[in-house]
């Protein structure tokens, strides 16, 4: 089982693990997602790059527009793989070529979709997603079309590496191993509950109000009553203990 990260740079170094492990078993859309507003994405991709090395020159990164491609190239510097943007301005199909090992799509907006998932098509080789921001419903919807979208290209991406902190709470999977809820116990993260499905929504809230308030009925700190911490201010003390 992969321990919980106790550091910003070891959860990158887990996301790449996990990402060539799912490579490995067969997996083609893949995404990465460490689900911290705070995290700026560019520096997440170059700490990320800078693990995930195994195509070299075959791996192809894509930024949002040109305008992200060309700062990359700028902070990045000399670089083995090749950067590029989703753009508009050309033809997506001038932007795969026969050679392509992989292509890394960084931080993808819902704006974006559509051209992701015809990169995706016209790609023959595996495809990862970094900190995407596909499913924003005012804009994919959630009528005929929004349901059509997910159900032929989002619903398949494989999720080979999460974190996101909720609360006293973060949920976190790193492939192959299963969904897991890690809690916060005096500055120190304990894994309180597994399954093979992302949890959601109802679910949280049965393990954080319900079944870990359950699990010791003699903490008085977890009744209904206790004051529970905000969002940001877990946030931001979980950025302190991965910042350590």
């Amino acid at each position: 089982m992969t321990e919980f990260p106790k550091t910003l740079e070891q959860a990158i170094a887990q996301a790449a693990v996990a990402t060539s492990a799912a490579i490995a078993d067969g997996y083609s859309r893949l995404q990465v997602e460490l689900a911290i507003p705070e995290l700026k994405p560019m520096s997440v991709a170059e700490q990320f790059l800078a693990e995930f090395t195994q195509f070299g020159s075959q791996l192809k990164v894509f930024f949002p527009d040109a305008g992200a491609a060309a700062l990359a190239r700028r902070d990045w510097g000399e670089v083995p793989f090749k950067i590029v943007d989703i753009g508009t301005r050309s033809p997506l199909e001038e932007k795969i070529e026969p050679e392509d090992g992989a292509l890394l799509f960084v931080s993808p907006s819902a704006v974006e979709v559509e051209r992701v998932e015809k990169l995706c098509e016209l790609a023959t080789c595996p495809t990862l997603m970094l900190n995407p921001r596909l499913e924003d419903v005012a804009i994919v919807g959630i009528g005929y079309a929004g349901r059509q979208l997910r159900t032929r290209f989002l619903n398949n991406i494989e999720s080979c590496y999460y974190l996101r902190p909720i609360e006293n709470i973060s949920v976190f999977r790193s492939y192959p191993g299963e969904w897991q809820i890690w809690q916060e116990v005096e500055e120190e993260f304990q894994l309180i509950a597994e399954q093979p499905t992302k949890p959601m929504g109802d679910e949280i809230d049965a393990i954080l109000y319900g079944d870990t308030s359950q699990s010791n009925p003699t903490d008085t700190t977890n009744t209904s009553g206790a004051r529970k911490p905000g969002i940001f201010a877990s946030m931001q003390r979980f950025l302190r203990t991965l910042s350590r």
